[in-house]
């Protein structure tokens, strides 16, 4: 048992007994494919395959890991042959797909070569939907990407992290200093005591496929805005002689009205979306809920922009005086902070700030919200929500299921859909007449 060999057997022999129960469990039903790919730690490319499927009881959806593939290249057109190989070991027939989740990756979604195109050729009722958190964050990243004080504010972060981070010590030091600030706050009732209050913060590494960690670093930097400058300051004052200077670096532009604009700017963008964020990592997730938060976000969003320019500017203008930070005259000229002014055009500080930046972020982020979430498979989950049971079957709209209908024509013939129309006004009636369905939630209460 201690060979290498036989543990790697006994490895092998359980993953084989696990994935025939997962083939046993789905039998010849139809199922859908999640993939992703990535490289392990040896730089090797590997794509993970998940099957999804209703279970034999009809209760929940359910994800099941079916293996891991090696490849070669990255290719749409490899990856459908690796894909087809493990189906057909598994003895699946491609035919059965009626689903497909991947990123949001050219090789995976185009339209022309991609691997959902690929797949939907051989099998056209295989609709390919894109992993609703990975669209929120492709927008955020293209957010940053396009706009360069954004860019700015997270390098920024970046080299802000790397600088406090890099040791336990300096962690500690934040700590300590946050506690002893906590400390005179609570003496000076400035601040409440009591269960879940005052906890212990720290600063989120961040990540380009989890903006969370973005919302939550700018909270906690904004929150702990003291302590981090002195921690800076200490670093600046009595570090080695490379850490000093990218401490003082750093403070430098942390203590800007850029720096505090952007931050409450992006915090602010972030509180619309961060609630849809974390919706959307749920793995039971209601359809018809998922639809209301997207259209929430964007319509809080569209208010900030329209109402929001004073509000936002009166709380970085306090912000700013409470720590000693200069305020700028929005009518003066403005100069950018830690780039040169070629790269800028003779503009006043409004129109920067409230241009530029303000509308400009604000519009880019709707329109990558508008382009990310108006595709087919939206429309195609917006007809599935309308069989929702939720509130005495309130969202069943009976033009959207026919059109349902009509993306599986080889289920529904012309004629199978004509008698479906008379069929769906017998069916609500029934059901929302019928007090035995009147607090349905969902599929599981049919039972």
């Amino acid at each position: 048992m201690t060979s290498p060999k036989i543990q790697k057997d006994i490895i092998n022999c359980c993953a084989k007994e696990t994935t025939k129960c997962i083939i046993e469990e789905l039998g010849h039903d139809y199922f859908g494919i999640l993939a992703n790919e990535s490289s392990d730690v040896s730089q090797k490319e590997q794509l993970a395959l998940l099957l999804q499927y209703v279970d034999r009881k009809f209760e929940k959806v359910v994800e099941r890991f079916s293996g891991i593939i090696h490849v070669g290249d990255t290719t749409a057109l490899s990856l459908k042959e690796e894909f087809m190989t493990l189906l057909m070991d598994h003895s699946l027939r491609p035919s059965m797909i009626r689903g497909q989740g991947y990123d949001g990756d050219s090789n995976m979604k185009g339209e022309i070569n991609g691997l959902k195109t690929l797949i939907m050729n051989d099998t056209p009722r295989a609709y390919y939907v894109l992993y609703f958190a990975h669209q929120l964050q492709l927008t955020l990243v293209v957010v940053a990407k396009n706009n360069d004080s954004c860019g700015w504010l997270f390098e920024i972060l970046a080299n802000l992290l790397n600088v406090v981070e890099v040791s336990c010590k300096r962690r500690d030091m934040i700590r300590e200093s946050q506690a002893q600030k906590v400390a005179q706050a609570l003496d000076l009732g400035e601040l409440k005591s009591g269960s879940r209050l005052n906890q212990e913060l720290g600063l989120k590494r961040l990540g380009d496929t989890r903006w969370g960690s973005h919302y939550k670093s700018l909270l906690n930097i904004i929150h702990m805005f003291p302590t981090i400058v002195e921690v800076l300051v200490h670093i600046g004052k009595h570090g080695s002689s490379e850490d000093k200077f990218k401490a003082q670096i750093v403070l430098g532009s942390l203590e800007t009205f850029d720096f505090v604009f952007m931050a409450h700017l992006m915090l602010a963008i972030f509180g619309y979306t961060n609630d849809l964020y974390v919706a959307l990592q749920r793995k039971e997730q209601d359809i018809v809920n998922v639809m209301e938060l997207i259209s929430y976000a964007k319509i809080g969003l569209q208010k900030v922009r329209e109402q929001g320019w004073e509000a936002l500017l009166n709380k970085i203008t306090s912000f700013c005086v409470k720590h000693g930070i200069v305020v700028l005259t929005m009518g003066a000229s403005y100069v950018p902070q830690g780039r040169s002014i070629r790269f800028v055009e003779q503009i006043t500080n409004l129109q920067h700030f409230r241009l530029d930046i303000f509308l400009g972020v604000i519009d880019l982020h709707l329109q990558e919200l508008d382009n990310r979430f108006n595709e087919r498979n939206m429309e195609l989950l917006t007809c599935m929500a309308c069989l929702s049971s939720k509130d005495n079957f309130s969202s069943f709209v009976k033009d959207k299921v026919l059109k349902l209908a009509t993306f599986y024509p080889k289920e529904f013939s012309s004629l199978d859909v004509m008698s479906l129309e008379l069929q769906l006004d017998i069916f609500i009636d029934n059901m929302q007449s019928d007090n035995q369905f009147r607090d349905l939630n969902d599929l599981l209460n049919f039972l």
